[in-house]
């Protein structure tokens, strides 16, 4: 079997393109896509652990340094991430202005973090549609899927000086 490629990273430029791209500003599911592009890219998570996550996973902290979030990984193996401040931003504003109007339309409620515009679960397929549309609007003409945001996390921190042992542990490796 050939090996698998990696995504080519994306430029941080590209990137902050995508995430000010998502969805239609103003928006309750605007507000739940900034926060899924900037989870996805400010913890390195893969998007199974994103969808899966419920509210209680996320510690917004009062001090910035100290939010996390608590990612279930391949094998059911827990990390706990830090959150760096946009991401941070970005879910405190889809918890208080976003996820409560999409939580009214469902019957259900649960504790998922990300919900789709009939208050269930965000599902996969769904979050990828996100950031495959972000990437659209934001005219990035790279392949763009969920692990290339992954990979970018990842490549960007290690040409910022990261320890690659540290970056590893990030991802669950």
């Amino acid at each position: 079997t050939p090996a698998k490629r990696l995504p080519k990273a994306l430029s941080i430029a590209e990137v902050t393109s995508i995430l000010e791209a998502a969805g239609a500003p103003g928006t309750t599911l605007a507000l739940r896509d900034r926060a899924l592009l900037e989870l996805l890219y400010g913890t390195g998570a893969r998007i199974s652990e994103a969808v899966g996550l419920d509210v209680d996973d996320v510690d917004l902290a009062v001090e910035d340094e100290d939010a996390t979030v608590r990612l279930r990984g391949k094998g059911s193996k827990e990390r706990v991430v830090p959150v760096g401040r946009y991401a941070r931003e970005a879910l405190a504003a889809y918890l208080v202005r976003g996820r409560p109007e999409l939580a009214q339309s469902g019957a259900l409620n649960h504790g998922g973090l990300f919900l789709n515009a009939r208050g269930g679960r965000l599902s996969r397929q769904s979050a990828w549609t996100v950031i495959v549309k972000a990437a659209d609007r934001a005219g990035v003409s790279a392949e763009v899927s969920p692990h290339t945001l992954r990979h970018s996390f990842a490549t960007h921190l290690l040409e910022g000086g990261a320890d690659v042992r540290v970056v590893q542990e990030l991802l669950g490796h």
